[in-house]
């Protein structure tokens, strides 16, 4: 979670890019991974994610003019333009979306001292995810693997933060009733 004072040094970046593309550079370098990997798990192709990663920065470069401050870090924006990249890919191609889940994320998710777990259920539990409706995994995913809080859910997803709220203990509710999980889960955010 960003500072407010890392918060206002991200946007006064912006507002210098504005001027000279140049200082967008910082931002890329800042955030490239991030977004690089955000889009992989919803891709599984590192060349098509190259390519929509760079399409996603080149997009925030030319728009950055357009940038308004809603109270999210920068990253939200960047996320939100990378899920917009994404969601035209697959809408271009009317083919369903992929997401590539991480077992080792996945586990960090369930608290693996609990009786019960073993690797059997990891994977089933791993299954279960890749099924569930888009809407639900595209919350998880930005609350659990990239730590977003639901204000920023809402900005990245263009939905209301009662509705990430939402989403989120809808998909949780279903994989506890589900797997009986024990999920590592702050509810403050």
């Amino acid at each position: 979670m960003l500072s407010d004072d890392e918060i206002r040094q991200e946007y006064e970046i912006l507002e210098k890019s504005k001027k000279d593309s140049r200082a967008f550079g910082a931002l890329y370098e800042k955030y490239f991974d991030r977004i690089f990997n955000f889009i992989y798990r919803q891709t599984d192709d590192e060349d098509l994610t190259a390519d929509l990663c760079s399409q996603a920065f080149l997009n925030a470069l030319n728009h950055v003019n357009r940038f308004e401050f809603r109270g999210v870090p920068v990253s939200a924006w960047l996320y939100r333009i990378a899920a917009n990249e994404v969601n035209k890919h697959y809408r271009k191609l009317k083919s369903a979306r992929v997401f590539s889940i991480e077992e080792v994320r996945v586990k960090e998710l369930v608290e693996m001292g609990a009786e019960g777990w073993d690797e059997e259920l990891v994977q089933r539990l791993i299954g279960y995810l890749k099924e569930l409706p888009t809407d639900m995994l595209e919350v998880l995913e930005l609350r659990f693997f990239e730590d977003k809080d639901f204000k920023e859910i809402a900005y990245i997803l263009n939905i209301t933060e009662s509705g990430a709220k939402m989403r989120t203990y809808r998909a949780l509710d279903r994989l506890r009733k589900n797997f009986n999980l024990s999920i590592k889960y702050d509810g403050k955010k």
